[in-house]
């Protein structure tokens, strides 16, 4: 699906309210962007940031709890560390930029299901494939 930033209510509104999200991309290929969207698609006025240093951040909305991960900085090893990796049992949607083949892995020996979400650029536009788990 190629969409442009103002278009991105159409992929939000197909996804889950709840479970896990990974997104996937590049620097500036807009993750942090899709993650507005879903927390105001939620409901949730507040300024959504991407939580680089300080690894999670989540807001309430009206569907329940937004977890939203940054593990850009220690990958999944940072999530393992802060002992985050337990958050994912937790009702609410978590959505974790920049996750990882080892963060699938441990989603997968734990059978908790996700979503992947790889975006790439597209001239003026971000082409946003979905798959699941």
């Amino acid at each position: 699906m190629i969409l442009k930033e103002n278009e991105l209510k159409k992929l939000v509104e197909t996804l889950p309210k709840q479970g896990i999200i990974l997104l996937v991309g590049t620097l500036a290929s807009g993750k942090t962007t899709l993650v507005k969207h879903i927390a105001k698609f939620h409901g949730i006025d507040d300024n959504v940031s991407s939580p680089t240093f300080s690894v999670m951040q989540s807001y309430t909305g009206k569907f329940g709890t937004i977890y939203h991960y940054d593990i850009y900085q220690n990958g999944t090893d940072g999530l393992i560390k802060n002992g985050l990796v337990e958050n994912f049992f937790e009702d609410g949607l978590h959505v974790v930029e920049w996750g990882d083949e080892n963060l699938e892995k441990i989603l997968n020996n734990y059978r908790l299901k996700y979503i992947k979400i790889t975006i790439n650029l597209e001239q003026n536009a971000r082409k946003y494939e979905v798959s699941g788990a």
